[in-house]
Parts: C-alpha cells; sequence; structure tokens
C-alpha cells in the first residue's frame, strides 16, 4: 500500500462507534483495489452493523467482531461476467446486481482479509435473497 491509499475499512465505514458501511463512499480507485470476481462468483462486502445499540449501549470490541464474523447481509461490489449467465438454472434473471444488498448464507463463500477487514466471493447461487437496508435486519 502506498502512502496516500487510504485503507479501504477508513474508506467505506462511517466512524468506528456506529460501524456501518457507507457505499457511497466507494471510489474508483478502491473498487480498482478490490478483487474481481471470476466466472460465476460475486463479490460482497460484508455488512457491519451499529457499535452501539438503540438505546445508546456500545457493544464490546470482542462482541462486535464475532457480529462481524458471523454476518449474513452484505453489499454486491463487483459481479463476475457470467454470473447469471446460466438460462436452465437462473430462467427468469439475475438474483441480484452491483450496489445491491444482499442475504447469504452464515459460511457461504470464500472470505478474503483485505486492509481493515473482508470480503466475500460467493458463486451466483449462494444468494438467498435481496434487501433494502441491512438494518431492518436483526444482527445477532
Amino acid at each position: 500500500m502506498t502512502e496516500a491509499a487510504t485503507p479501504i475499512s477508513e474508506a467505506l465505514y462511517v466512524s468506528s462507534e456506529d460501524r456501518v458501511l457507507d457505499p457511497s463512499l466507494l471510489d474508483k480507485s478502491l473498487m480498482d483495489r478490490m478483487p474481481t470476481p471470476t466466472g460465476w462468483r460475486i463479490l460482497v462486502l460484508p455488512y457491519k452493523g451499529k457499535g452501539k445499540t438503540e438505546g445508546g449501549i456500545i457493544i464490546p470490541g470482542k462482541t462486535q467482531e464475532e457480529y462481524d464474523i458471523a454476518t449474513q447481509v452484505g453489499y454486491v461490489v463487483k459481479v463476475g461476467e457470467l454470473a447469471y449467465e446460466d438460462r436452465a438454472k437462473f430462467p427468469s434473471g439475475a438474483w441480484c446486481k452491483s450496489g445491491d444488498w444482499v442475504l447469504f448464507a452464515r459460511y457461504a463463500g470464500s472470505r478474503l482479509k483485505i486492509e481493515g477487514g473482508e470480503v466475500r466471493l460467493l458463486n451466483d447461487d449462494e444468494i438467498l435473497g435481496t434487501v433494502l437496508d441491512p438494518d431492518d435486519l436483526i444482527h445477532i
């Protein structure tokens, strides 16, 4: 990493107390630094829930780390060129696209460490559904 490069975790997540992913902060230079999925794979940036409850209780760091590992919601960053191309398997078309919030199984895909966090590479058929707002779900 060059001196001028901003760590991905600092660039994409709001304050460490809130720990919420803000996709609008994803600029081209960060996109270029993200892995590019091949074939039918999808690159997902896992959601990090808030660092405090609605009542103002701050969630301890160790508990927050456990939540981060167990997350089942993520933001679709990139989609491989063959994802959803199998018309026999996906007769109604793609299940998601770049910019969608998606649900996936707890241990689905490959977890890849990046500076300040991780991304997941999922197969196109590992997407369980989409959601409008990840905070609509209870994160445990």
